[in-house]
């Protein structure tokens, strides 16, 4: 295999290990912008509708000739999808994040890869044979990460860096992750997201499955999530000055939101959903607690202690091994199609779409 064909290998673990990078980012802008007054229901309908306005004349260009045709069917699907991962996580993240932090959210996101493992399973895209050893690995290697990440949360210990950055309590950014009051409604609001992108995860991969155009589905994903979102917050917004937008941090927030956060995540998302299923891409979130943690260090200038290094390597360890079982997994399958035998190039799980 040349030295294209292994980079293209390798292109879904750098390109998800991106997201959680970007998300991270997402949380910690939002969070900053929210405590400058912006109402985390008006955020999501202002990103998104600007997400909305830069996807559907791109998706409609690229696609005008070979897109098929739309049905309404379909259209429902959209629907779904925009209420899944825009009107309830989108709208629940940021609610949790108003009440808690981004540091919570980190650690509550690892509950999504048990619960797409198990909606997978549930709806037979992913096989689960409690006697074959390399699912008892996946298995024990989802248990590792979502404990690693529990113990970042969870264990300080003995600080092994410390702070050389002193922040003034009056920024913004100094106490996103010392705001821990209602604790526990971010958590239950954190747990629902959770299950949502699990569920949005799980019906994408479905969609993908009979309707290849990418931009399409995300175009009418944000519309869809638009329009529903902007009738919640004219419900639950009383205050007419909560839809009125400054021009520093809380701009800054909106439009990193819609780039960064819904045009260019969602759609690595999709496309490494469509190589490598849901599962894959629900792997990588125990990871944006390593991250959180790494970046709390050189961005906020916070202590790094034992805990964060130790939960990280654990994550590692649970990660690599569910991503090595994986890959056994479907290159045994892949090294027969129709009783021939394929070239390893050709039976690389990174290249399959979701079978």
């Amino acid at each position: 295999m040349g030295v294209g064909g292994r980079l293209l290998q390798w292109t879904p673990f750098a390109a998800m290990i991106m997201v959680e990078c970007l998300d991270v980012g997402l949380s910690t802008l939002g969070k900053a912008a929210m405590e400058r007054g912006m109402n985390h229901f008006v955020f999501v309908v202002y990103s998104n509708a600007l997400a909305t306005l830069i996807l559907l004349p791109v998706s409609f260009l690229i696609n005008r000739t070979t897109r098929a045709p739309l049905s309404f069917a379909l259209l429902c699907k959209f629907f779904l999808l925009g209420t899944l991962g825009i009107t309830v996580m989108q709208n629940c993240v940021f609610t949790a994040i108003d009440y808690s932090s981004p540091t919570l959210g980190s650690a509550m996101n690892n509950l999504t890869p048990a619960i797409t493992f198990v909606l997978a399973v549930i709806f037979g895209m992913e096989k689960l044979n409690i006697g074959s050893s390399i699912s008892q690995i996946k298995v024990t290697g989802t248990v590792l990460s979502i404990s690693g990440a529990l113990l970042v949360t969870l264990y300080k210990g003995i600080p092994i860096t410390s702070s050389r950055i002193q922040l003034s309590p009056s920024q913004p950014l100094s106490s996103l992750l010392a705001q821990t009051s209602n604790w526990a409604i971010g958590g239950a609001f954190f747990a629902t997201a959770s299950v949502s992108l699990a569920l949005w995860n799980i019906t994408q991969a479905a969609i993908l499955k009979g309707y290849s155009s990418q931009s399409t589905i995300l175009a009418f994903y944000c519309l869809f999530g638009t329009i529903q979102s902007a009738i919640l917050s004219i419900i639950v917004v009383r205050d007419s000055n909560d839809w009125k937008m400054s021009t520093d941090i809380e701009l800054i927030s909106i439009l990193y939101s819609a780039i960064i956060g819904s045009v260019v995540s969602f759609s690595v998302m999709t496309w490494c959903i469509k190589r490598k299923g849901p599962v894959f891409v629900s792997l990588f979130k125990p990871v944006g607690i390593a991250i959180a943690a790494f970046s709390s260090v050189i961005f906020l200038g916070e202590t790094l202690h034992i805990g964060s290094v130790l939960g990280a390597v654990i994550i590692g360890i649970g990660f690599y091994t569910v991503l090595w079982a994986q890959s056994k997994e479907e290159n045994a399958k892949g090294l027969q199609v129709d009783g021939q035998s394929l070239p390893s190039s050709e039976a690389s799980p990174l290249l399959e779409t979701i079978t």
